[in-house]
């Protein structure tokens, strides 16, 4: 059985799921590094402004090990945060056929990417995109130095289109390239949850032939919450309210510019064994994200799997695969106050039509998912001599 070493920096919901499936299918033989070391399970979210705990287990099921770190200030927010002295080394006694790392913006991964390149076949997992492409002399040095980075990588597992276009651009080949798409876990978001969200509605005082948008996520400027509330008020229609559910920094500006407005909500953060409720109450689910960096929205998946109608801003990585207009939802410009206006006008017209989008998210995002991703992974390594 051939053996792969994953190195990636903490557990995390979206991924640790695909290790428990390759572990699981018996295909190959895995080994987790989480390299941020075992402080990452009290993990200090700058976004929430908490320390987050999920709710559903994350390092069940498959074999790990938290790698010492070093960094004198441990975290994946910076490229000295992660550095570990015995990575290498590890990883050489664990006799792997590949190394598969996700993330190059750390010191040990891409100490690991040039130690690796031409011992073993390097696999690559990241889902940036060109969205946020800097100009003149930046997009000059930026691209030298990513096209040196790939170099060193022998396949990546893109997420979508707007990551195999950033793979492309930055020395990647076609043949290197192996579609993983981006995935939640499709089937706990779309079990029946109507009897709670139906009480959550309720608890709203939101009538069931009323139309609930929903905005759930980090409340920070990346994420665009003040534009959605804008444009809420502009649209000013009878029948139509808002949810926020996340904290962040805008928080209390959002709340105090919506402080009089009887069909406005904030939630707060809810882990993930409620979002599925939270999900299942709305009728349509908006992400205005303006960036940089919404290279995906997974938050989009979630929605999708609770048969929702989407709406996306174009800054969202994930809006070129998943949002097929007037079928499942649209897109509107990022920064147009109008254009937002206008597709929240269209979208909130029907309620029968939400649902029929709906129900048209569900069959989109059915084959996006964790086994997807695990077979991708599987095939490549096993067809490596």
């Amino acid at each position: 059985m051939k053996k792969l070493a994953i190195i990636t920096t903490h557990p995390i919901q979206y991924y640790a799921p695909v290790f428990k499936l390759l572990h699981d299918r018996g295909r190959v033989e895995i080994m987790v590094y989480y390299t941020w070391g075992e402080k990452a399970k009290d993990k200090f979210d700058p976004g929430f402004g908490a320390t987050i705990a999920w709710d559903i287990p994350l390092l069940d099921g498959y074999p790990f090990t938290w790698v010492k770190n070093t960094a004198e200030d441990p975290g994946s927010h910076h490229y000295k945060g992660i550095v570990n002295p015995d990575l290498i080394q590890q990883v050489k006694d664990f006799k792997p056929d590949a190394v598969l790392i996700f993330g190059w913006a750390y010191q040990s991964h891409l100490k690991c990417l040039r130690y690796f390149k031409g011992r073993l076949p390097v696999y690559f997992r990241g889902d940036s995109t060109l969205l946020d492409e800097p100009k003149g002399l930046k997009k000059i040095l930026r691209s030298l130095f990513l096209n040196w980075v790939y170099k060193h990588v022998d396949c990546a597992f893109y997420a979508g289109s707007n990551n195999k276009y950033y793979f492309k651009k930055y020395g990647l080949k076609d043949n290197q390239l192996i579609f993983a798409p981006h995935a939640i876990d499709n089937d706990r978001f779309s079990a029946n949850r109507s009897i709670e969200a139906a009480a959550l509605r309720e608890q709203l005082d939101i009538s069931e032939s009323d139309i609930l948008v929903l905005f759930a996520g980090k409340l920070e400027d990346k994420k665009s919450p003040m534009e959605l509330l804008d444009a809420f008020l502009s649209l000013n229609k009878p029948g139509v309210h808002l949810l926020f559910a996340g904290n962040g920094e805008l928080e209390e500006k959002l709340k105090l510019k919506a402080v009089d407005l009887k069909n406005i909500y904030f939630m707060g953060f809810q882990n993930q064994t409620t979002m599925p409720v939270i999900y299942q109450a709305c009728d349509l689910f908006c992400l205005p994200s303006k960036g940089p960096g919404e290279t995906w929205g997974l938050a989009v998946n979630e929605a999708m799997a609770c048969s929702k109608a989407v709406l996306l801003s174009d800054r969202v990585g994930c809006a070129v695969d998943l949002v097929k207009k007037g079928y499942n939802g649209d897109i509107f410009e990022s920064g147009n106050n109008n254009s937002l206006v206008e597709c929240l006008d269209d979208l909130t017209q029907s309620k029968s039509k939400l649902k029929e989008m709906g129900k048209n998210s569900a069959l989109m995002i059915r084959n996006w998912n964790f086994l997807s991703i695990g077979e991708a992974i599987e095939n490549k390594l096993n067809e490596t001599i």
